[in-house]
């Protein structure tokens, strides 16, 4: 299949004033390609610096590894919020050693110590509180990286099957200035299983403890029987960290 959209189908690619209607026939286009098909056609034609942002989380290795073979230097953004849990740092590592990352690590402007100074266990203070935390800890470090890196299409390893608030996830979008690419956003959990094991890839460590959505140490938790994977994020009060429905 041609990685070319066809003419009367295909947006200008001046996203920043494209009209919806063609972001959303785009959007459809690139439906029907593999996820390698996307990751090449956006790498093409794509607005400005590619860059990737990844958690290194339980299935990370995935986009990883997708992008990293089509684009070795693409920088890869990491948000070490300093409260990443030991096997997250590890498998980071490891990953940016197999696969020869181009790794960028952003970090937030005040210390764990400061912050805690200043404003206590934010994220024993409710959903204010969580809200306030991923503020300074994970969404000002992602909007600065995205700043820094002058990065123009923003690859992700958003799934729809994540979770509800996922579950319309598009492959591409518009996000203020950047173009956004979930490559595998309709890939399901058997899918990337596969991908996987196709190319001798790892799991996050915690994975195999029961982790299946792994983000910082004190707000994670261990999936149980009875619990929908959001559950385990957040004390089961909020999903989202903020990052992907603010960047």
């Amino acid at each position: 299949m041609s990685l070319t959209a066809p003419a009367n189908d295909e947006p200008a690619h001046d996203t920043g004033t494209a009209p919806a209607r063609d972001l959303a026939a785009l959007d459809a286009w690139l439906e029907a390609l593999s996820a390698e098909q996307r990751v090449e056609w956006a790498l093409a034609h794509g607005d400005g610096n590619p860059a990737l942002s990844s958690s290194f989380g339980a299935q990370s290795a995935v986009t990883l590894h997708m992008l990293s073979r089509q684009r070795p230097d693409i920088p890869v953004i990491l948000v070490d919020t300093g409260y990443l849990f030991p096997d997250t740092y590890r498998f980071a590592d490891a990953l940016v050693e197999r696969l020869g990352l181009n790794l960028h690590v952003y970090r937030p402007l005040v210390s764990r110590a400061w912050m805690e100074a200043r404003h206590g266990r934010l994220w024993e203070q409710g959903v204010a509180g969580l809200d306030d935390y991923n503020q300074l800890r994970k969404v000002e470090p992602m909007r600065r990286a995205l700043d820094e890196l002058d990065v123009g299409t923003w690859f992700t390893g958003l799934r729809r099957d994540q979770s509800g608030s996922r579950n319309r996830t598009p492959i591409v979008q518009q996000r203020g200035p950047r173009l956004k690419v979930s490559p595998i956003a309709d890939w399901s959990d058997r899918q990337v299983w596969r991908y996987l094991q196709a190319h001798d890839l790892p799991y996050h460590p915690l994975w195999h403890q029961g982790y299946v959505s792994i983000g910082d140490v004190h707000t994670t938790t261990r999936w149980e029987p009875g619990m929908k994977p959001e559950d385990t994020r957040f004390f089961g009060l909020k999903r989202e960290c903020g990052i992907h429905e603010q960047l």
